[in-house]
This record gives structure tokens, C-alpha cells and sequence, in this order.
């Protein structure tokens, strides 16, 4: 019985793109940079309202010596709401600047550095998948981390020496440990459990940045050992 299959012909790798081709990829360069940008605007917008907002609890707890430390409080509620919107922000600003950043080492810097395209490394079809099939880059965590690390870090250590300092030496300085355990008081909830609570707080988000350097470190070496096939 003869064979009557027919070999597929096999599809050869392309090794470089024609002028217009170049062209288009330029233009989805600009495009994925603009799109970069309007995040990170949006990013800055709420790192902007966390400073505003401890701003105003500064002033309110510390414009008179009767003023309570419950402002410090409260905005440390509005300073995680923060947070948590601007990590999901940067989730969408890390899919255009992973895409605009694997342009810049796998387009142009090739084509900057010899002109050789390295078309066989298949960059050009992770790309493809990721507009194909897009996705996050980066774990909801690991926008959290990396923001605390950028910004908020730095907010909430102002915030906490702030507290310290108006339930220790605002208006006048304690003089013991039980003085600045009942200023701490808010209400029934006593003044250890509000400590407490204020110090897990930190340190979960000290954790979460520290883990998230880890998480990052661990990624950059992995990529430096061996071709990198995804984004983030």
C-alpha cells in the first residue's frame, strides 16, 4: 500500500525584519512607553494622597496639647487602602514597562550593538504570546513589596515616629511606661493592644518589602544564569 501522507513543510525561523516590520515595532515601542507613563502618573497620584493625608493627621494631632493621637491612628487605615490600590496599579504599569523594557534589550540594543537581531533566541515570540495572552507579571505581593520599598516604607516610619512621639513627649514627657501606655488609649480598646497592633502593622510591611527584595533577587539571578523566556 503506498504512503500517501505528505511531509508538512517545515516553517523556517526568520532571522530578521523588513523595513516596514521595523517600522510597526517602533511604533508599538512609542505605544507601550505612552501607555507606561499614564500608569506611572497614576502611581504617583496615590503615593501623593498617603503624604497628604499623614500631613493633615500630623497637624490635627499636633495643634494643640490636648489634641488626640487618634488621627495618626486613622490614617494609617487610609495609608493601606492606599497601598493596596496603587500594588494593583503597578500590576498594570508592570505589563507595559516589561513590554517597552524587553523592546529596548531584545530590539534595540541588538540592533544598536551589531545589527543582528538574534531573531533565533525567540524573543520575538514571547512578545507575541504575551499581546497574544496577556497577563500580570508580577504577583499581587510583589507589587505590594516593591512599593512599600519605593515609597511607603518611608511614610509609615514617618507615621510611627510621629506616634511615638505625641503619646511620649507631646505635650510633656511621660514619666513612665504606664503614662504612655494610657495615652495610647482609644476609647475601650486599651492602650497595649493599640501598640500592638501599630507594631505588627510595621512589621508586616517591613517583611513584605524584605521578602519581596528576595523574591526579586532570586528572579534577577535566574535570568542572568540563562536565557530569560518570560517578562516582569
Amino acid at each position: 500500500m503506498a504512503d500517501n501522507e505528505r511531509s508538512e513543510p517545515k516553517t523556517e525561523e526568520r532571522q530578521t525584519l523588513t523595513s516596514a516590520e521595523i517600522t510597526a515595532l517602533s511604533h508599538l515601542y512609542r505605544g507601550e512607553v505612552y501607555r507606561s507613563t499614564i500608569w506611572r502618573t497614576r502611581l504617583d497620584t496615590t503615593t501623593n494622597w498617603a503624604v497628604v493625608s499623614l500631613g493633615v493627621a500630623l497637624s490635627i494631632s499636633y495643634a494643640s496639647p490636648g489634641a488626640s493621637p487618634l488621627p495618626l491612628v486613622l490614617v494609617g487605615v487610609l495609608i493601606l487602602l492606599f497601598l493596596m490600590q496603587e500594588a494593583r496599579r503597578y500590576r498594570y504599569f508592570n505589563v507595559w514597562r516589561a513590554r517597552a523594557r524587553w523592546i529596548e534589550t531584545h530590539f534595540y540594543a541588538p540592533l544598536l550593538e551589531d545589527g543582528d537581531l538574534r531573531m533565533q533566541e525567540g524573543w520575538q515570540n514571547v512578545l507575541s504570546q504575551d499581546y497574544l495572552r496577556p497577563r500580570y507579571h508580577v504577583t499581587y505581593a510583589t507589587a505590594l513589596g516593591r512599593r512599600i520599598r519605593r515609597n511607603y516604607l518611608w511614610i509609615l516610619l514617618i507615621q510611627a515616629l510621629a506616634y511615638a512621639g505625641k503619646i511620649v513627649i507631646h505635650p510633656t514627657n511621660s514619666t513612665s511606661l504606664d503614662e504612655v501606655i494610657t495615652r495610647a488609649d482609644i476609647g475601650p480598646l486599651p492602650g497595649e493592644l493599640v501598640i500592638l497592633t501599630g507594631l505588627a502593622y510595621v512589621l508586616i510591611c517591613v517583611s513584605l518589602a524584605f521578602w519581596s527584595t528576595r523574591q526579586d533577587a532570586k528572579r534577577s539571578r535566574a535570568a542572568g544564569k540563562e536565557r530569560s523566556s518570560s517578562m516582569g
